[in-house]
């Protein structure tokens, strides 16, 4: 049976993840703050005979990440998936950014992928896909960025590009393959209710995206419809 970790999985697209990979046979570990006390993921875990298992994390705190190592020595996980994430500051246009909500977004989008992706390397390259995804967002690209403004968004899903693309030629050589993902204007809390898609349609194409990339593909930057996006 293949193995996934999604971070941030009680909800919204780390929620979909879990129930898409699930229904399709593979072992889930849903990871989030709090299990006790996430009802729609409880749920969905409890009608998956046995495929879905919660465990406890805070993406921030490295006790947690160090538990959850433990927890999972020796076990292979074919796709390690960085999905948790927070918009942070929503009103940081110029003028107006606060340097806490802007370190602790850092913390979260940014740093955070990394402690996970070092504490579990071991259990993806003992695994057969040997797959590292990451969910970023197009407001990280440069080249995307006509309206400005966002900064502390912005700037910290720029900065998880270049952790993934470092990442990406790190760990090439244990045959794994590092990819960041941006998933669509999703209908999500973050999202809003005026998305694009749904959490399924964005999980489906990310899930096609990732049934094709190989080695040749670390590194890379994927639209939702599978193309390359400009850094």
């Amino acid at each position: 049976m293949p193995e996934i970790l999604v971070t941030g999985a009680n909800r919204g697209i780390g929620l979909e993840l879990a129930r898409q990979y699930a229904a399709d046979g593979w072992r889930v570990n849903a990871c989030c703050r709090d299990p006790e006390g996430a009802g729609e993921l409880r749920s969905l875990a409890a009608s998956a005979d046995g495929r879905i298992v919660l465990h406890r994390l805070d993406v921030t705190d490295d006790d947690q990440i160090a538990a959850l190592a433990a927890r999972l020595n020796g076990r292979p996980i074919d796709i390690l998936f960085n999905n948790a994430g927070v918009y942070g500051q929503v009103d940081a246009w110029f003028g107006n950014t606060r340097r806490d909500d802007w370190l602790a977004a850092l913390n979260v989008n940014t740093i955070s992928p990394m402690k996970v992706m070092e504490a579990l390397v071991d259990n993806v390259a003992d695994s057969e896909l040997k797959l590292i995804a990451t969910l970023s967002s197009k407001m990280g690209s440069m080249a995307d960025n006509r309206s400005g403004g966002s900064y502390v968004y912005r700037s910290t899903k720029a900065g998880l590009n270049a952790v993934m693309v470092s990442a990406a030629h790190d760990l090439k050589p244990r045959g794994i393959t590092a990819v960041i993902l941006h998933p669509g204007w999703v209908r999500t809390d973050m999202g809003g209710p005026n998305g694009e898609i749904s959490a399924a349609e964005s999980v489906a194409a990310m899930r096609r995206t990732l049934s094709r990339v190989g080695p040749e593909d670390a590194g890379s930057f994927y639209e939702i419809d599978g193309s390359i996006i400009p850094w």
